[in-house]
């Protein structure tokens, strides 16, 4: 019999490397996984909608990046730096994300609850499982 493999959160790890890497730069803002109360004018909402298991060891969730801003051309600026930093992801704590692939482009989607701007793409990321202690 074959040993359990766990997985990483997925959406755990992309917001715990994306909130560090916009606060390297100097762009620290909420990263998470709910629109944050009160609404900032700039923040990123990540959840996972998807993905699945590819072989034995690896993981490869899809997640749904949403970058709001205080306006639309904000709002695809925060986007188009999250894009970028997520594509320089693999390698990251050595293999836990070993790639990253787009699966939707960034689109232009108004939140229909506020109207504040929002820009969305979708990533899957291939992340490496470990065998689970007995």
């Amino acid at each position: 019999m074959a040993a359990p493999i766990g997985f990483p959160d997925g959406v755990a790890v992309v917001r715990a490397y994306l909130h560090g890497a916009l606060v390297a730069r100097g762009a620290g803002l909420p990263v998470g996984t709910r629109v944050p109360d009160p609404r900032p004018p700039r923040f990123i909402r990540l959840e996972r909608v998807g993905g699945a298991r590819l072989d034995l060891v690896t993981d490869r969730p899809r997640i749904d990046v949403q970058c709001w801003g205080e306006s639309e051309e904000a709002a695809t600026d925060l986007a188009t730096l999250a894009r970028a930093l997520l594509f320089a992801m693999p390698g990251w704590r050595g293999a836990v994300a070993y790639d990253v692939a787009e699966v939707g482009g960034p689109n232009t989607l108004p939140d229909p609850e506020s109207g504040q701007d929002r820009v969305a793409f979708a990533v899957e990321v291939s992340l490496r499982g470990a065998r689970l202690d007995p």
